[in-house]
């Protein structure tokens, strides 16, 4: 199974947040025990002596900005790297409304060559524009408005009066807002939302659809509860080769047609790790609506799901698909035979918590 690389001599995990929950951590710790097996070598240990950056594999918590020592293409990293901070978030999946003020690297290209993957919505990175975003949008129904740095759904807030935005306004740094941006966004109901990706990991190239679960926390709340991924050896065109209903190629279409995009108009993005939600759903009027909420270009939460299928991939040559899956669950659950556990404890901030990773129904090259 291991395919040492020549010139890597280690795994770093590479940690740019001040502060990653117990999980997370847990999480990371076993990701580059994996990434390491796939690649034939070992972990960095912090008490060894320092070699040079370019001879590591690195695995960031977050989407790299700018550039960075030792990372110059997708075979130095498990995720991305971006030139923009903007470039790293849900920024990009919208248009700037006409004369509105944009950060340093904003291209109007990029969501022109991806409008007919994206919903219907604007990126601000001022108070006026929000409001002329926001007026312009809601002419057509109700908007989503959604801060571009919160994951999972959260701090999201519908609106249908102008009046409605003014206080989350309130609530937003005009020095954040002009770097990181804001989204508006038609909002949608009765939404499915799906996940398509692809992992480049020691040789090998891994695709992918999916869809993910909710599940109640120890406060009651809805969150998110695990990924359940069709995973195939190849590019995304070996992932259209399969019998797939129709929604299923659009979205699958949709986030290459975005991922194109980015390759594009984005100078300096790599990336090897790349997971798309889209969102299929009916807007204020009835009609049906599909397109990509966000890119994740980082490790993520169906990351554990995907470096076992890649694992898999890489120990049975003949091995051509596999279902695999991710589960978060607050309790103590009674783990399946096949389960690979991520972490199982008392997080510091969810309570007891666990997350664990299956993978199942093999398909075979005849």
């Amino acid at each position: 199974m291991a395919h040492p690389h020549e010139s890597k001599i280690a795994v770093v995990l590479l940690d740019t947040r001040e502060r990653t929950p117990d999980h997370e951590y847990a999480t990371r710790q076993k990701l580059a025990e994996i990434l390491a097996q796939l690649l034939g070598i070992p972990v960095f240990n912090p008490g060894q002596p320092a070699g040079q950056a370019n001879h590591y594999y690195y695995l960031p918590t977050e989407t790299l900005i700018g550039q960075q020592q030792g990372i110059r293409s997708e075979q130095d990293l498990f995720g991305g790297l971006v030139s923009h901070p903007y470039m790293a978030t849900k920024a990009i999946s919208h248009p700037l409304p006409a004369n509105a003020v944009f950060p340093p690297g904003w291209t109007d290209a990029f969501a022109q060559q991806a409008s007919g993957a994206l919903l219907r919505g604007y990126t601000v990175f001022s108070k006026d524009d929000a409001r002329r975003a926001a007026d312009l949008l809601l002419r057509s129904g109700p908007v989503r408005v959604k801060p571009v740095l919160a994951r999972a759904g959260r701090g999201q807030q519908v609106i249908d009066t102008l009046d409605a935005l003014a206080p989350l306004l309130a609530t937003l740094d005009d020095k954040a807002l002009g770097l990181w941006g804001l989204v508006l966004e038609e909002d949608l109901h009765e939404v499915e939302t799906f996940s398509v990706g692809q992992v480049r990991v020691a040789g090998l190239t891994c695709s992918y659809y999916g869809t993910q679960q909710l599940t109640q926390d120890h406060q009651g709340q809805q969150v998110y509860g695990g990924s359940d991924l069709m995973v195939v050896r190849g590019d995304y065109q070996a992932l259209l080769q399969r019998p797939l209903e129709d929604y299923l190629r659009l979205a699958i279409n949709q986030a290459m047609t975005y991922e194109q995009a980015a390759e594009r108009h984005f100078p300096g993005f790599i990336a090897s790790r790349r997971n798309y939600d889209i969102a299929r759903g009916l807007d204020a009027r009835g009609h049906l609506r599909s397109g990509v909420l966000e890119q994740s270009w980082r490790q993520g939460g169906a990351s554990s799901a995907e470096l076992l299928a890649v694992r898999a991939f890489a120990d049975d040559p003949t091995l051509q698909q596999v279902r695999a899956s991710t589960h978060e669950v607050f309790g103590t659950p009674e783990l399946p035979a096949d389960a690979t556990l991520f972490y199982e404890g008392d997080d510091s901030e969810l309570g007891q918590f666990c997350k664990f990773a299956r993978i199942r129904e093999h398909g075979h090259s005849e």
